[in-house]
């Protein structure tokens, strides 16, 4: 039996308004302990902010986080997956889109988040995908750290 999305998500998923300012998404994320949040617009997700859209958004190009909104800084549109996915699938899906977090859709609701780290620290049998991945391609520089940590 192979595991599902579902099977490693994260199902509290914390979200900010688009039209928030990037200093108050700091701070959620401080509040929180946690690298990303969902933008949501009436409930909607649209975009994910994580720290290094704060790195190389705000801080790098000198940009006010009390002024700047986070739909100007977020990523969009969002790579999404579904809960019955195939894990294996997703970490493939991250692989070739270079990301490290994947939000999880049940039709149009959000209903989860997973994480590269999520998934090398919960299955052993990802490690063989992943060494698989990145001996026929180099890693993402986004993923490197991780995969050098969990895999190598």
């Amino acid at each position: 039996m192979s595991l599902k999305v579902e099977d490693v998500m994260v199902k509290e998923v914390i979200t900010i308004d688009e039209n928030s300012t990037v200093k108050e998404s700091a701070e959620v994320m401080n509040k929180f302990e946690i690298g990303c949040l969902i933008a949501v617009r009436k409930g909607k997700a649209m975009g994910i902010i994580t720290e290094r859209d704060l790195l190389k958004r705000v801080i790098a190009d000198a940009r006010d986080p009390a002024k700047t909104k986070v739909k100007d800084i977020m990523s969009s549109p969002l790579v999404v997956v579904e809960p019955s996915t195939d894990l294996e699938e997703a970490v493939k899906l991250m692989f070739q889109m270079k990301i490290k977090k994947l939000p999880v859709v049940d039709g149009k609701h959000l209903i989860g988040l997973i994480s590269l780290t999520d998934i090398a620290r919960f299955q052993p049998q990802m490690m063989k995908i992943l060494k698989q991945l990145a001996t026929k391609q180099a890693a993402p520089k986004s993923m490197k750290k991780v995969i050098d940590y969990y895999v190598v």
